[in-house]
Order: C-alpha cells, then structure tokens, then sequence
C-alpha cells in the first residue's frame, strides 16, 4: 500500500481549522489528521503542503512510526508549534488509516480499552463566584464531577478604558494582586456553597511569577483543588520545584509543550501530578502515548488538553488514547461552534460527564469536504492579547 496523495484543507466553521487528509492507492482508503495551531494556521499549512507533503507520497502509510521519526529527525531544524503539529496531523492520519485497515478503533491498536469512557470536566467560568457556582450546579445536573473555575477579578473593572483592550474573559487588564486575592476566595466561597465533593481545578495560564504560585498554591491547600494547571511560564519549567515544595496542591502543566523531552523533567523530579500536553502539537497519538508510558512510571496521570481551537478528530483521538492508557486521569470537554455539525461526523460525545468515542474503524471521524469549502480561512482568528493596566503585555 503506498500514500497517492496529501490534501491541506483550511475550513472556518465557527473558527479556523487547518485539516489533512492522507489519500492511499486502496480505493476509498483514507486518513483526516488535525493541523490545526490557533492564530498561525497558515504556518502549519505551508509547512505541510510545501515542506512535508511531497515527502509522502510514495510511502507505507502503515509505518507509523518510522514515518514520525523520518518527519521529526529528517528536517534537522526539530520541534517547535509548526512543525510538531503539521507531525501530529501526519500521525492521526496514519493511525486513522492503520485502524480502517484492521477494521479495528485506535484504542483496539493501543491495547484496548482500560476503562468505558473518559470522565470530563467542563469549563464553568464566570463573572462571580455565584454565576461559577450556578454553572457547576447545571454542569452536575449533566452528570459532570468535575469543573473548571475561572473568575473575573473584579477589581480590574475600574481599570481605565484604552485602545489596547479587548474586554473579554482572557483579555481584561491583569494584576497578579487582586488576582492572588480573588482565586483563594473563589474556592472558598465554592467550598461553602457546594461542598467538598466537586473535583474544581483552575486554570492559571503561565501568569505568575515562581513565588506567586507558591503562594497561590499555598492558598488554595484548604479547598483541595483536583489541580492547579499551568502556574509559571513553560520557559523554565525547573521553577516548579519552588512551587512543589511549598505546597502540596497537585499541579498540571504541558499546554504549551511539543514534546516528550519537555515533559521529562517534570516526570521524572515528579513536579507534577498531570501532564496537560495536547495531542495536536506534540505529534499526535505516537507522542501522546509516549508520554504516557513515562509518567505511568512516575506514578502521573494525563490530563490531555481539549479545547475548542483543535477539531473534534483531535479530540477523539484524546479519547482513544484515554480509554487505552492505564494512568488516566481527567479528560477536558470543549462546546464547538453550532457550524462543526456541518462539516465533521463521527467525533466522541458526552453521556453522564463522560466522553465516548464509537467503535468505527480508525479514529471514527470523517469530514464532509465540500461543506467545509463553505466556510473560508477567517484571518482574524486570534488568540487575544492579555495586558497590565499599564499596557505592558502580560502571559495570556
């Protein structure tokens, strides 16, 4: 069997996806990665159809993992955002493809299922600590155990108005003061109202210096946070060892990472208690699973990261890989825009707070071409700009 051809295929339903689909010389045979890397889509395309493609054609699409080797050592300049997500693209393809071959689910290839689902967690934010309250009230009504609270900080509403602020939930002005208040407050308050049995994690986003989410941490020890996720910049990540040895809230990091080497620190020194990477941009499902042996090891669950800004074949293949691996941890859940129905099928879906992938061979998903020609590149698609009061930028 040999590959015939690659297709890069950029859609916008709702928001910017960049897609590929891997053609081989079977007839009807074929594989739909996810390339998608949110406000430079149009890198990871270039790098796929210019750079990555031509050097395809002609291959086994069922030498996984040379192929990942051949991508990743072959271009001598490794690693990094673009490249390892155009790799994860390639990789989902070929394991979408391997698994319609055997006629078998990925996590059939992976060692089969180690559990039924994947418990999620949705994201309850909000204006108050109230509205985050009612949120995980409705979230538990679903059948979700476990929740994500990020909260306005209230005092930066009397921040002044400026032209460099985009006044949405991520984009407010940011001071670390008032926000190093707010969250031990926040959990307080949710503790109080809703008891101790709802896993809350929070989302700190790399905003904090190594002292502050020490203290942070610190703070939080009484609410028994399921984790604190991404406390300092990933530059050094050797930082959290000031953090772990200053409290003992579990701790999760690896969003921002793109490989397993960046991992292994924080595995190995048992820094963290989740490793946070995503599927997307680390390359794919052969990474993933990679990981995954090393921290089992370590006694570290995965937490893999599952927004909105990767498509649903990213996030069913979180699933697969969830269901086969035995340190599981937490999966989250994203809402897509209504415009996804469209143009995928096939993605997993939640039943009682947990996430489901079928049995269908492959990967389960497959993408309806000419409804994504539908909805073009929108070139505005962005990640905001975090800022302080006083404009200077700040870690989104």
């Amino acid at each position: 069997m040999k590959i015939t051809d690659v297709k890069v295929l950029i859609t916008c339903p709702g928001r910017n996806y960049v897609l590929l689909k891997i053609e081989t010389d079977q007839p009807g045979l074929y594989g739909w990665g996810d390339a998608t890397l949110n406000g430079r889509e149009l890198a990871v395309a270039a790098a796929l159809r210019d750079h990555i493609a031509p050097l395809l054609i002609g291959r086994d699409p069922g030498r996984i993992e040379d192929t990942w080797q051949y991508l990743f050592r072959g271009t001598y300049w490794r690693g990094g955002p673009v490249l390892m997500t155009a790799l994860a693209a390639v990789d989902l393809a070929l394991w979408d493809i391997k698994g319609k071959v055997a006629g078998l689910p990925v996590y059939s290839l992976l060692g089969g299922p180690t559990r039924a689902s994947a418990m999620a967690y949705r994201h309850c934010d909000g204006r108050d600590a109230q509205e985050i309250a009612d949120n995980i009230r409705a979230a538990q009504a679903l059948g979700f155990k476990a929740f994500r609270a990020q909260v306005d900080v209230p005092s930066t509403s009397s921040f002044p108005n400026t032209t460099w602020v985009d006044r949405t939930t991520y984009s407010q002005p940011f001071e670390d003061a008032p926000y190093l208040r707010a969250i031990p407050a926040l959990f307080e308050y949710l503790r109080q109202e809703l008891g101790d049995e709802p896993l809350i994690l929070h989302d700190v986003h790399e905003r904090l210096t190594p002292i502050q989410a020490s203290q942070l941490a610190g703070a939080l020890e009484a609410y028994h946070p399921l984790f604190l996720e991404d406390p300092i910049r990933p530059e050094h990540k050797e930082s959290l060892r000031l953090v772990r040895q200053n409290s003992r809230v579990p701790l999760a990091m690896g969003e921002l990472f793109n490989h397993r080497w960046e991992c292994l620190p924080l595995i190995t020194e048992q820094l963290i208690d989740y490793v946070r990477v995503d599927i997307a941009h680390i390359g794919g499902i052969s990474e993933a699973r990679k990981i995954a042996v090393m921290a089992e090891a370590y006694h570290i669950q995965m937490a893999f990261h599952g927004p909105p800004d990767v498509a649903p074949i990213t996030h069913a293949a979180n699933v697969h890989v969830d269901m086969a691996i035995p340190n599981f941890g937490v999966q989250e859940s994203s809402i897509f825009p209504v415009e996804i129905e469209d143009v995928f099928t096939g993605g997993p879906w939640l039943e009682n707070g947990h996430l489901h992938v079928s049995d269908a061979p492959g990967l389960g998903t497959d993408v309806d071409e000419q409804a994504a020609a539908r909805y073009p590149y929108h070139p505005t698609e962005y990640l905001p700009t975090l800022r302080r009061a006083d404009g200077s930028v700040q870690d989104w």
